[in-house]
């Protein structure tokens, strides 16, 4: 009777023990899953084709500078949801006024398309899919 009941004891302290195991991964599996954070956005930025075959921008994003986009190129990034600064200046003429921003509020998962296009010796980012007048875009620039 003493042989049993140990062994009764000892499957229950296991099966006690499998539990506890079973709700700690639980609990951590939750608090994972609530601390996700949204999926990120896509960043397009190109070039007009007129923009100038001897011509290079550089491209920041919230004051990192992330790519020089010559002839032919292009920036394809992923930022994280939320607003952020895209800023635009010449990497290859100096003659030229200070850079210009956009201020884009990046959507998870969605794409946003911009291209670097000149006028009046402005270079700046227009979105894609919108017409505004160089006029308008530059009231829009963060100050």
């Amino acid at each position: 009777v003493l042989c049993v009941m140990s062994l009764m004891r000892s499957r229950r302290s296991f099966g006690s023990k499998a539990l506890l195991i079973l709700a700690c991964v639980c609990a951590i599996s939750t608090i994972n899953a609530g601390q996700a954070s949204h999926p990120p956005g896509r960043v397009v930025v190109k070039r007009v084709p007129q923009f100038g075959w001897n011509l290079a921008f550089n491209l920041q994003v919230d004051g990192r500078p992330v790519a020089t986009i010559a002839k032919n190129q292009q920036y394809d990034g992923w930022l994280p949801a939320g607003r952020h600064i895209l800023t635009v200046y010449t990497a290859t003429y100096e003659g030229l006024p200070q850079p210009t921003s956009t201020i884009v509020n990046v959507e998870p998962g969605r794409t946003h398309v911009f291209t670097a296009m000149w006028d009046s010796s402005l270079i700046f980012l227009h979105p894609s899919g919108v017409w505004l007048t160089p006029g308008k875009q530059w009231e829009l620039r963060p100050h």
